[in-house]
């Protein structure tokens, strides 16, 4: 999927519905994720990391560029982008924020505002490796394609909740970062 048309969609769709997510019985702890939207000639990808596996929360998981909001943020937009910098070098003005994603509550008792954004390609990544391990794309044609999802049910006390899956090449994608990626792809697979 190009810039053009997926900008079209994203901006001419009714808003997206908040996701399936974890109930909290507080307000969760905010934070802040990118999702950055890398403009390649051939299409539009989303730029993924790989958590550092020596964290002592989520090793080893993929997630967006991001984490919890900081005193000296002015916003969740400016988390996710003073992390992205932090995390995996992505400059400020490579990304033209696009839009806010409805909030994500976690099992962990996160709040999550992932901020999509078109980001401009000519960047080095530098990892932070002590939050980073790796960094990859994934075309985001096939992430907005729902026969790429699993989704199974877990129980935890009275409540069933769904997890999400996205196999990719030899990674799992899961969690917050496929429920973000499948809220996403509602826009390009709903009836609107």
């Amino acid at each position: 999927m190009n810039k053009a048309a997926f900008l079209h969609r994203f901006h001419s769709s009714p808003p997206l519905a908040v996701s399936d997510d974890y109930p909290l019985t507080h307000a969760g702890r905010a934070a802040g994720v990118l999702v950055p939207l890398i403009d390649r000639p051939e299409g539009l990808t989303v730029l993924l990391t790989q958590r550092a596996l020596h964290l002592a929360h989520h090793p080893g998981q993929i997630s967006f560029p991001g984490g919890k909001q900081e005193e000296q943020d002015k916003d969740l937009i400016d988390t996710a982008l003073r992390e992205a910098w932090e995390e995996i070098g992505l400059p400020r003005q490579n990304c033209q924020v696009i839009g806010v994603m409805p909030e994500h509550r976690t099992i962990t008792g996160f709040c999550i505002t992932a901020i999509v954004a078109i980001v401009e390609p000519e960047f080095d990544i530098i990892i932070d490796s002590n939050e980073v391990s790796d960094t990859f794309e994934v075309p985001l044609a096939f992430l907005l394609d729902s026969n790429n999802y699993i989704t199974e049910h877990f129980h935890r006390g009275p409540l069933t909740n769904p997890v999400h899956f996205i196999p990719w090449q030899n990674r799992m994608i899961w969690g917050a970062t496929a429920a973000l990626l499948r809220n996403l792809a509602s826009i390009f697979t709903d009836n609107n």
